[in-house]
């Protein structure tokens, strides 16, 4: 009898355990596929002028991108972080942005800051050491790449608080890599902006490495996407190779938030086809072979082989593209080479409103360095 009895109470405790308290799920939006190819049922209506403008700032980017490596192994800018592979996340962001929404970029993010007007002279400076750059108001409503990892989301979420309180209509997006949403930084952003449903969006560019540090190692979760859950709003994955898929996204997740919805999680899941930076060396901890079939997915080309199937982007246009993209990194390169050098004071000038004793004291022993230096080579 009390054998009976305790196997039903088991029977109970089980039901009851087995009681699911809510569902979840996690899209994968995907538009063109790797031959161009169209999915018509999702495909938004977008002009010929917006898809020519996608195509540019895609062939413009990597143009820089190509000039920036080069200048780089020349010693004409310092350290450098490639976007090639990874236009097509961040172009179709910048373009789907509105000019008063904010950006929050992380440190490879050229595509998206040219793409949203930045002019490729500061980009430049940023890069060879000026932080001029960064301060030109030319640059808009673009914050300064953030090279500590994933201590910009927060920045993200402040600013997206600050503009709801002010019942602003626009929004912010802040950008990130895989290895960014390994961060507490990361977590605590996501989880304020869930309940404050702030109007952010959190874009995630899922390149697979955090350096040499797969994807796989840096979490087990299926997708970053589905972390959104947690933080109590929707993620969703993209095809970060599909400049399309990525503009809807954003457009989506911006709608969302002007209307009070509250933030979303874009993972762009994409491939950064380059090194980490110019100081890394892929060869070290990935194959040729998994390099060459990312390459198949290039999102640059899958954009060409669409328009030119759709009749609005010729061959000639492709050399004309290219061409006057050259010609505009190269009076760039020349803008940010031609710039006087930078006085010695800013290094400390723009850490606090007033100076410190402290730096002040710095700021003195460089300058009587600097003239001794002068002196000594007279």
């Amino acid at each position: 009898f009390l054998e009976k009895r305790l196997i039903k109470k088991i029977v109970m405790v089980k039901k009851m355990v087995e009681k699911i308290l809510k569902s979840f799920e996690v899209k994968y939006l995907q538009i063109l596929d790797e031959q161009g190819n169209a999915d018509e049922k999702l495909m938004p209506k977008l002009d010929d002028k917006l898809l020519l403008n996608m195509y540019w700032f895609m062939v413009l980017s990597r143009k820089f991108d190509e000039k920036a490596l080069a200048l780089q192994r020349q010693g004409r800018i310092g350290t450098y972080a490639s976007v090639l592979g990874q236009e097509a996340s961040q172009v179709g962001a910048g373009l789907a942005l509105n000019e008063k929404d904010f950006t929050v970029p992380s440190f490879r993010e050229n595509a998206l800051l040219i793409a949203r007007g930045m002019p490729m002279k500061n980009l430049f400076l940023y890069w060879g050491g000026d932080e001029r750059g960064n301060g030109d108001k030319a640059n808009g409503n673009n914050l300064p790449m953030s090279i500590p990892v994933g201590t910009q989301m927060h920045h993200g979420v402040g600013i997206a608080w600050a503009m709801k309180l002010k019942n602003e209509p626009n929004v912010v997006a802040t950008f990130f890599g895989d290895g960014g949403s390994s961060k507490g930084d990361f977590y605590e952003a996501m989880n304020f902006a869930g309940v404050f449903q702030v109007p952010c969006i959190f874009v995630c560019q899922n390149n697979q490495f955090a350096i040499s540090v797969r994807r796989e190692r840096q979490t087990k979760a299926e997708t970053i996407a589905q972390k959104a859950i947690a933080a109590g709003f929707e993620g969703i994955q993209v095809d970060g190779n599909d400049i399309i898929a990525v503009y809807s996204a954003i457009k989506e997740a911006a709608a969302k938030a002007r209307t009070g919805k509250g933030p979303t999680l874009i993972e762009c899941f994409t491939y950064r086809m380059g090194d980490h930076t110019t100081a890394d060396d892929a060869k070290r901890y990935r194959s040729q072979k998994e390099l060459d079939e990312w390459k198949k997915k290039d999102p640059l080309i899958r954009l060409e082989k669409y328009l030119m199937q759709k009749n609005i982007l010729t061959a000639k246009m492709v050399q004309e593209f290219a061409a006057k993209a050259t010609e505009q990194v190269e009076e760039a390169v020349k803008e940010y080479e031609a710039t006087p050098k930078a006085e010695i004071d800013d290094i400390f000038k723009y850490t606090f409103a007033k100076m410190t004793q402290q730096q002040q004291e710095q700021l003195d022993y460089l300058k009587k360095f600097e003239n001794n230096g002068e002196e000594n080579a007279k």
